[in-house]
């Protein structure tokens, strides 16, 4: 297999900041550019697949799954080698959802996958699903990388924007060359101490981020330690074991919000 004929793209449906913190976790190297309002695309080195010898389909779809774990946003990955290319959409901890095409672009996914990808993204369920149904059915005019192309136009009308050279079916080299010309930020791999530090930020960056840090985590710590200490005393007098386990962890769960928070700042 010709090495230069391996590659992805990983579409994320959110700003930079957002994303960087997630992208630390994978501990490969990146680039990182903005792809619209709304959109970032990460250009990985690629290094599981063309020196590991690892399936690129494969690789991919567990880094949109870790990127997506505790976030908001989706992420669609987009990837090719010599034989298919095709897509796998992760969404937080719900099954990921993909769609497959041989070189030629003979279609040997399921179609509703192209469904259940419209639905998770928040398509237009008639003109965008109008648009991707053609995705679907055989031409023998489109290979696998029109196939690919294809889906590019759909999520364009929902803000995605991808910098001049970003297409997919390119050379790894010729992307990373795109990338860095239209301002991508390299996100390197990270030390121990680092990568623990880009975990807790990608955390607080997903849906479980402001009952962790900010307002709401100390509202919330403070509840627990208002709730818990009166419980703990209640319980010591009538000597139920019961509710003063309970108080003594609200006082524990108050307690570590309030320093999480502090040190964190």
């Amino acid at each position: 297999m010709n090495a230069t004929s391996v590659g992805a793209l990983l579409l994320c449906r959110a700003q930079p900041p957002s994303v960087r913190p997630a992208a630390h976790l994978l501990r490969e190297r990146l680039l990182l550019a903005p792809a619209g309002p709304d959109w970032s695309v990460l250009v990985p080195e690629g290094r599981p697949w063309l020196e590991g010898g690892e399936p690129v389909d494969r690789v991919v779809a567990g880094w949109a799954g870790a990127l997506t774990v505790g976030a908001a946003w989706p992420v669609v990955a987009l990837w090719w080698d010599a034989d298919r290319a095709g897509y796998v959409l992760a969404t937080g901890f719900r099954r990921p959802v993909g769609y497959t095409w041989l070189a030629d672009g003979t279609p040997v996914g399921e179609d509703e996958a192209m469904h259940t990808f419209a639905a998770r993204l928040g398509l237009d369920p008639v003109l965008d699903v109008q648009d991707l149904q053609p995705l679907t059915r055989p031409d023998k005019d489109a290979d696998a990388r029109t196939r690919l192309v294809g889906l590019i136009p759909v999520l364009a009308r929902h803000g995605l924007t991808l910098p001049p050279g970003l297409a997919p079916g390119e050379p790894a080299a010729r992307l990373a060359a795109a990338a860095q010309e239209h301002g991508a930020d390299l996100v390197e791999r990270h030390g121990r101490p680092d990568a623990l530090r880009a975990e807790l930020d990608a955390v607080e960056e997903g849906a479980l981020g402001p009952w962790l840090r900010g307002p709401r985590a100390r509202t919330l710590a403070t509840a627990q330690l208002a709730a818990g200490v009166p419980l703990l005393a209640w319980a010591l007098t009538r000597r139920s074991a019961g509710w003063a386990a309970a108080g003594a962890l609200l006082i524990a769960q108050g307690a570590l919000g309030l320093t999480y928070d502090r040190l964190r700042q």
